[in-house]
């Protein structure tokens, strides 16, 4: 089978894992080619995510490198088994690869905090709100286009109301709930949803107030979503040029602590309801 020209995220990730597995074992590309019957050039293949790795191959390499952790293992072999294709696959070629990336990330986390500053997380936005969202980018997209991410996001929402979803928490600044993407109406709708929302099973809103001061990373939009083991988290964070993910242990330490950081900042769940259905009532 050719390599595959445009890896996904978790493709990445797996290569990633390869790579620092084997340099942390002081084992040469070239030793472990040898070791698991391949060419040199494979092994830079799947250390980048364009080629697959079977499971054989893989237990192989972490048995040699002495890794040991079997639920960091089962990880692994879990990203790198073949599967049936995610209901994102639908947008590809029609969506930028990172938007597909996000959903998957979504779909495979065992539990997800994500903290915006300045709008409703992505998956507890209304249609409406979504709209206005997408329609103030820039360059602007052609109405097709947002079309396009609107259902995608609507997709993607799906995962809070389904069976065995992953806890999630969303934690807002006021400044996201008082900004008014679409209008006064669109904003209060919005506001409304978030608040049953925050009613489903395994859903929690969190607001900070502008009373409660700063905050460590204040104006990043920041997803920290949990894998199977924690040295398989992943952090993805909103740019204009689109989204980045990132996985390096200090980088995951950081964010962790800047997540458990608002959170003790926020209030709490009830109190945060109550604080939103006072902004509603302004609209």
């Amino acid at each position: 089978m050719p390599p595959k020209p445009v890896p996904t995220q978790r493709q990445k990730r797996l290569g990633h894992e390869l790579r620092r597995m084997r340099v942390a074992a002081g084992m040469s590309a070239e030793e472990a080619a040898k070791l698991l019957g391949v060419d040199r050039g494979k092994i830079s293949y799947m250390e980048s995510g364009v080629r697959n790795i079977s499971e054989e191959r893989l237990l192989t390499l972490a048995h040699s490198c002495g890794c040991t952790d079997e639920k960091y293992l089962a990880g692994l072999v879990e990203m790198a088994s073949t599967r049936a294709q995610g209901w994102w696959e639908q947008y590809r070629g029609s969506l930028p690869q990172g938007l597909l990336d996000i959903a998957e990330l979504e779909a495979r986390a065992t539990r997800m905090r994500a903290a915006c500053t300045v709008h409703i997380p992505g998956l507890l936005q209304t249609t409406d709100y979504a709209w206005a969202v997408f329609r103030a980018v820039l360059p602007p997209l052609p109405e097709h286009e947002v079309a396009l991410r609107v259902a995608h996001r609507h997709h993607r929402q799906e995962l809070l109301g389904a069976h065995g979803a992953p806890p999630f928490t969303g934690i807002v600044h006021e400044a996201a709930l008082r900004m008014q993407f679409g209008g006064p109406r669109v904003a209060r709708e919005q506001l409304v949803s978030l608040l049953h929302q925050s009613e489903k099973e395994g859903v929690t809103v969190l607001v900070i107030p502008f009373a409660h001061g700063a905050f460590p990373g204040a104006g990043q939009t920041v997803l920290y979503a949990e894998g199977p083991t924690e040295q398989l988290d992943t952090v993805q964070i909103d740019n204009s040029h689109g989204p980045d993910f990132l996985y390096g242990e200090a980088e995951l330490a950081k964010y962790r602590a800047h997540l458990d950081r608002m959170e003790n900042l926020a209030l709490s769940s009830d109190d945060s309801r109550d604080f939103i259905h006072a902004i509603a009532r302004e609209l």
